[in-house]
């Protein structure tokens, strides 16, 4: 029976990628010279750290555009409130992988409300799609495509 595996997954090598890019344009910008503003990836979260608030922003959307040029989706971000003290400011960035059992249920109900001809069973942090025919998961992977959910979505493991 054919089926196909739902995920979301980031690739750590091209985040870690994009956040020393980030890191070189920086120290490259003539606004941020002499600052101390600087990115930091811990597992997968990102740090922000700057003097004010208003480079924390600048940064976000630098982080964003680096992201979103190494092909990470920016769906995945979950951007938290900024912290600022008198002498500097940070702000944390988490990156959202794996699909967490509410949205992998949100995924099972979408794809048995849409009368295809598949069954959709939640394993662990991914969805599993099953059908008889090659069209039936084909139509299920462009409903899930056009979906508005939280997380970003690969298909992988497809076996005919």
């Amino acid at each position: 029976m054919p089926s196909f595996d739902v995920v979301s997954e980031l690739n750590a090598h091209e985040v870690a990628n994009a956040i020393d890019q980030a890191n070189r344009e920086l120290s490259q910008r003539f606004d941020f010279k002499d600052t101390g503003a600087r990115f930091e990836l811990k597992e997968f979260t990102v740090t922000l750290h700057a003097q004010v608030d208003f480079q924390l922003k600048q940064m976000l959307e630098i982080l964003k555009l680096r992201l979103s040029k190494r092909g990470v989706d920016l769906v995945c971000l979950d951007i938290k409130e900024s912290q600022t003290t008198l002498s500097a400011a940070h702000q944390e960035v988490l990156l959202k992988h794996g699909i967490d059992a509410d949205s992998g249920r949100k995924i099972a109900r979408l794809v048995r409300d849409s009368k295809l001809r598949v069954l959709a069973s939640l394993q662990g942090d991914k969805v599993r799609i099953s059908g008889k025919q090659r069209d039936d998961l084909q139509a299920a992977m462009t409903l899930l495509r056009g979906a508005k959910l939280e997380v970003p979505l690969q298909f992988n493991n497809f076996r005919d």
